[in-house]
């Protein structure tokens, strides 16, 4: 029996109408919520009116709470399904981003692609630091690598498509750090083949894998997990505002909400203490300095 291969379009609608009702299994469960919550607030007034906690009030309670956990865990398997469509669904329209890449890439016949608009890059770049998924984990659970400050396993090869700081040389022969794409990994030479962002392709470096940062997957939530977070003072290496280089900078102050940016001080010689004013980067942009000490 031949196994026909579903396109990805098919493949992604599919998913959006699975998410649609995702998203609606949600609101009918907040909604069932809603109404136990009410209850355990009209008891919990009652109670205070007549100034007692009698047996009655904390036997209905018990069951109260007990059905607002349930609900809770209910409407968390929900989202947390809806949150799985969602990655699967970045992960076709990466797959598919990335393979017209490589057929206009791959093509004779097709005319020079036009480098991308400055203005257009930037937006791109803002949008994928919005749309980092934030790591949500259960009860008891650590971030894993590359959530947030947390570094990648001493393994860990990066994928085709995935951005990476890199370490190459500039024009001048200095070395720099820039924003880059995977284009592929060699484990026999242990090199990474990525291409500059700012270039759409035309400028590619092979490197080995110690000029090599991978970007954080997703977002630290500070309220729940704090430990993977960049601390004040720490070095560190962050895009610099309206470019596609990494540069120096301490951290200035951390996000205080999962929404929020880092603030940092980018090293910079022409202010006396050595640094500038405080400037905005998102988590995406922000990586562990190779460099430890201070100048």
């Amino acid at each position: 029996m031949e196994c026909k291969i579903m396109p990805a379009d098919t493949i992604i609608a599919d998913l959006l109408t699975e998410l649609h009702q995702l998203i609606k299994q949600t609101q009918e469960e907040r909604s069932r919520s809603e109404h136990n919550l009410l209850n355990i607030q009209k008891t919990h007034e009652r109670m205070q009116t007549e100034n007692k906690t009698s047996p009655y009030y904390r036997t209905k309670l018990r069951g109260l709470y007990t059905t607002a956990r349930a609900d809770a865990e209910a409407e968390c398997s929900i989202l947390r399904h809806a949150l799985d469509k969602i990655a699967e669904i970045k992960s076709l329209l990466e797959e598919r981003r990335i393979a017209a890449k490589m057929a206009g890439v791959n093509s004779d016949n097709d005319p020079p692609r036009k480098t991308m608009r400055r203005g257009v890059l930037m937006t791109l770049l803002q949008q994928s630091a919005m749309t980092l998924p934030l790591w949500i984990g259960k009860p008891g659970d650590s971030p894993p690598p590359l959530c947030g400050a947390m570094p990648a396993s001493s393994d860990y090869v990066a994928k085709q498509g995935d951005k990476v700081a890199a370490r190459v040389k500039a024009v001048d022969g200095d070395e720099q750090w820039i924003l880059a794409e995977v284009v592929s990994y060699s484990h026999s030479t242990n090199k990474y083949e990525v291409d500059d962002i700012d270039e759409e392709g035309k400028e590619r470096h092979t490197l080995s894998r110690r000029r090599i940062i991978p970007l954080p997957q997703w977002k630290a939530n500070p309220e729940t997990d704090p430990e993977a977070l960049f601390s004040k003072d720490q070095l560190v290496l962050a895009l610099y505002p309206q470019t596609t280089c990494f540069y120096r900078a301490l951290i200035h102050t951390h996000p205080h909400r999962p929404q929020d940016d880092y603030s940092v001080l980018f090293e910079d010689t022409s202010y006396a203490d050595g640094y500038s004013p405080p400037l905005n980067v998102a988590q995406r942009y922000v990586v562990a300095c190779k460099e430890n000490k201070k100048k």
